[in-house]
């Protein structure tokens, strides 16, 4: 076997034991396969990280169900927002670069950061305080804000859903984390299907490695629900620096 494909193999376990827990398995799994895959075009090696990313997700999102009181009306209309408007986001990147917004993402992830760090006991519990009005009116705003932020430009955006369902929803890590899936899992779903259309993934190479990545979500998930909030809590702010740490690095002109 090609030894490219083992280390990408053990990449997609990785990445998808991150991101079941608290997102972020692209700032993993997406460099590798530009790195190993370089002979490809970009769309084909994002259309073929989606196919993979997915599985994961939504094996996450099986997972947490079984075990997690997931608060599924919120987290299907924030997904049915999230859907529409990755698709809008998608298609605005052909008018605007989106790396403008660069900037002001860094600024807003050290600020999100922050904040979960002082604020020591935010997400420890449930503590809901909108009316079920006023929860299906933020979920739908913040679907399309975040769907469209995905579809147009993508780093931080399972962090920002996270950060989002804790603080103006009032859930707790766990219970945000597998929010944050059912809303991961259709912005993937929209992402995917542009890709399969044109034929942007390469099966050969994405079914094996998402085999890895649903193994990688299964450990990922029962080790949030093992450890509680405080674990999921400190892997949030140490995927948030990373992510903060790799668009600094992008903006000064390296690459990770």
């Amino acid at each position: 076997m090609d030894p490219s494909l083992i280390i990408l193999f053990v990449i997609a376990f990785m990445a998808g034991f991150v991101d079941s827990i608290v997102g972020g398995g692209g700032l993993i799994q997406l460099p590798a396969l530009l790195i190993f895959l370089p002979h490809y075009p970009v769309a084909t090696v994002f259309g073929t990280n989606k196919l993979v990313s997915i599985t994961g997700t939504g094996t996450a999102t099986l997972q947490y169900s079984r075990h997690v009181k997931i608060p599924w009306k919120s987290a299907l209309i924030t997904a049915a927002s999230a859907f529409i408007f990755s698709m809008l986001g998608a298609r605005t990147v052909s008018l605007i670069n989106p790396q403008i917004l660069r900037p002001l993402i860094i600024i807003l992830l050290v600020v999100m950061a922050a904040y979960i760090f002082f604020q020591k006991d935010l997400g420890s519990i449930n503590s809901i305080s909108l009316n079920p009005h006023q929860q299906i009116i933020f979920s739908l705003l913040a679907g399309a804000l975040i769907g469209f932020y995905d579809g147009f430009f993508g780093p931080g955006t399972g962090s920002f859903l996270i950060f989002a369902f804790i603080a103006f929803l009032g859930y707790n890590f766990i219970v945000a984390s597998a929010s944050a899936k059912i809303v991961n899992f259709a912005t993937n779903l929209a992402a995917l299907i542009f890709f399969a259309f044109n034929g942007n993934i390469l099966f050969h190479i994405a079914l094996p490695m998402a085999v890895f990545n649903i193994l990688g979500a299964l450990a990922g998930t029962r080790m949030a629900i093992l450890k509680g909030n405080r674990f999921v809590r400190i892997l949030f702010l140490i995927v948030v620096a990373g992510v903060i740490i790799k668009l600094i690095l992008d903006t000064v002109g390296f690459s990770l």
